[in-house]
């Protein structure tokens, strides 16, 4: 596969929960499962949340059966929103405004994860014939973000995430043109739950909003593969080599299971949960 460097993502992609009013906490809502130990509704404070907007379990959420928190990433939306949209207001100091905060936040989370596939893409050398419209693209969804409450609202989100991932494809295509006419790796949505594809050649597969749920990729080659939008909850990536693969997040990495053998791509930090050492 070919090599690309990897992007500088800038500090605004990545959370700060220091200059965030703990949105994530609030907006959403989530149900009693394996992933949450209790049911919230939207814009209800999770019990868990202290007065200083910090959380009270932070550091034993998946012990405490919260592991969707720690999967969970707003790519900078959450200090964004409370920082530059609502000047530093918090939502307790100005119930008010609480509610439209609340609806807010996920419109910006959108649109910063949305910033987080274009500077990958941008850095990208098999893409540059697209840098320009990528780097166009990636600036209007800047402005966007930094609109005003009623304009986020307002917003025709879906009509711009289909056209931020029409790009995102062409660029994928590009990266990944030497492996286009192998049709074992074009795997786009499919359904692959619990698949055993340990050691399995996916090098340059397309693998977009594939469902990898519980699968066995063990020591699987997915150098320069698709990732955008694949459920890798439970598939085991022991071994395996993601070094190059094209739009993975941090939250993907953080619902699989892996180990110290893994390789990630440089700027990527290898879960809590998984071992530190390689099993022999």
């Amino acid at each position: 596969m070919s090599e690309h460097r990897e992007p500088q993502l800038p500090a605004d992609l990545r959370a700060d929960c220091g200059s965030c009013f703990a949105l994530c906490c609030v907006a959403p809502a989530f149900t009693a499962s394996a992933d949450f130990a209790a049911t919230k509704p939207a814009g209800k404070p999770c019990g868990n949340l202290s007065a200083d907007f910090r959380c009270g379990i932070h550091t034993r959420l998946r012990g405490s059966g919260y592991p969707g928190c720690t999967v969970y990433d707003c790519f900078g939306a959450g200090q964004k929103v409370s920082q530059v949209t609502f000047g530093g207001q918090d939502w307790r100091g100005a119930p008010r405004t609480a509610r439209r905060m609340f609806e807010v936040f996920p419109v910006v989370r959108d649109l910063q994860e949305l910033l987080w596939y274009l500077t990958q893409a941008l850095a990208l050398p098999q893409a540059e014939p697209l840098h320009p419209e990528l780097a166009l693209l990636r600036e209007r969804t800047e402005r966007l973000t930094l609109g005003s409450p009623e304009e986020l609202l307002a917003l025709d989100a879906n009509a711009h995430w289909q056209a931020v991932n029409e790009l995102l494809l062409r660029t994928s295509e590009l990266v990944r043109a030497d492996t286009l006419a192998d049709r074992k790796k074009q795997r786009r949505g499919a359904d692959l739950v619990g698949a055993r594809l340990a050691g399995a050649d996916l090098a340059g597969a397309n693998l977009r909003g594939a469902y990898l749920i519980g699968a066995d990729l063990t020591g699987a080659d997915l150098r320069g593969a698709d990732l955008i939008g694949a459920d890798l909850r439970g598939a085991n990536l022991s071994r395996a080599d993601l070094t190059g693969s094209v739009f993975l997040t941090q939250p993907q990495l953080e619902a699989a299971k892996g180990d110290a053998a893994t390789r990630l791509p440089p700027g990527f930090s290898r879960p809590g949960h998984w071992p530190v050492r390689q099993h022999s």
